[in-house]
């Protein structure tokens, strides 16, 4: 078990690492070229991939449905987090009185999608892959894809809070329908049946860890702008709400709806995956505070090592 964990854990430091070494010597313009990249090109190209590899026959119609409430549950308490911050901790409320508006918007939409949009295509698989028996596998997966709803709903926060979304109410919905992972999901279900050349088809596959280590690469990056406790301070809250809060009430629902062993360890590992590394790819793409998000991404991560084993015991 340990050696399998830790198979899976290497790519997450190398590639984190090579970012941290190279923050001082790339241009700072480069992250953002790379988000952008990821989000237009990269993680649709991925998408495809799952898309094609993934069966939806099975009789699992429950994930989809926790997949959403958790998205909703983690909003939520995001909402209801940051509120009672500002209502109770006056120095916090002092602080963003003295931010422009866009500023603060800005956070509050990072604060929010720290909490909700988890890394369960890369980590969350990663996981299940080493601790969930094959025959439970396309719980993991369909997990994971209907992450497609939680990234709809992001994709309408960033743009609504972000400092380069638009002022009219119509232009959340148009960007979450021209998200382009999502159509590129249905590109991949309608040729799922459609044979592709083996050249294409492992360039597709390949694809899939070339965006992961991509997107790794722009963690740690974004993880040498790190101001110290200052970052982590304001992630806090949300990490919290995303690696324990969420989870264990999906646990608790799970136990009480029935389930039991693995069906129930699946829900539980991908509803409290690590902050995502998308939501940095959506601060790139909309402005937002990097700062919150990055210092989820690392607190969730290192969260993961605390979490996981009371996880296990508990609803294994």
């Amino acid at each position: 078990m340990v050696d399998s964990l830790f198979r899976a854990y290497a790519p997450l430091v190398i590639w984190i690492s090579l970012g941290l070494l190279l923050f001082r010597f790339i241009p700072a313009n480069f992250s953002v070229q790379l988000g952008r990249g990821l989000y237009w090109v990269g993680v649709p190209l991925q998408s495809i991939a799952f898309a094609r590899e993934t069966q939806l026959s099975q009789d699992i119609r429950l994930v989809p449905l926790v997949v959403l409430e958790a998205s909703l549950l983690s909003m939520g308490l995001a909402f209801l987090s940051w509120w009672g911050w500002h209502k109770f901790y006056p120095p916090v409320e002092q602080s963003l009185q003295a931010q422009p508006e866009a500023e603060r918007r800005s956070r509050l939409g990072s604060f929010i999608l720290a909490a909700m949009l988890g890394n369960t295509g890369f980590i969350g698989m990663a996981l299940a892959n080493v601790l969930i028996q094959p025959a439970y596998w396309n719980w993991a997966v369909l997990y994971s894809v209907g992450g497609t709803i939680t990234s709809i709903l992001a994709v309408l926060i960033a743009s609504h809070f972000g400092q380069r979304g638009g002022t009219l109410w119509w232009i959340p919905f148009r960007d979450a329908a021209t998200l382009p992972s999502l159509w590129a999901f249905g590109v991949g279900l309608v040729t799922q049946d459609m044979p592709l050349p083996p050249v294409l088809e492992s360039g597709l596959q390949a694809m899939v860890w070339v965006v992961f280590a991509s997107a790794l690469l722009l963690v740690g990056l974004r993880l040498g702008s790190l101001n110290g406790w200052s970052s982590l301070k304001l992630a806090l809250v949300p990490t919290l709400i995303k690696m324990l809060v969420v989870p264990l009430l999906i646990g608790v629902e799970a136990t009480y709806l029935g389930l039991t062993g693995e069906p129930r360890l699946v829900l539980v590992l991908m509803s409290g995956a690590p902050t995502g590394l998308a939501t940095l790819i959506l601060a790139e793409v909309y402005d937002l505070d990097r700062e919150i998000l990055t210092g989820a991404i690392a607190l969730s991560l290192v969260g993961l090592l605390l979490v996981l084993p009371l996880w296990i015991a508990w609803f294994s």
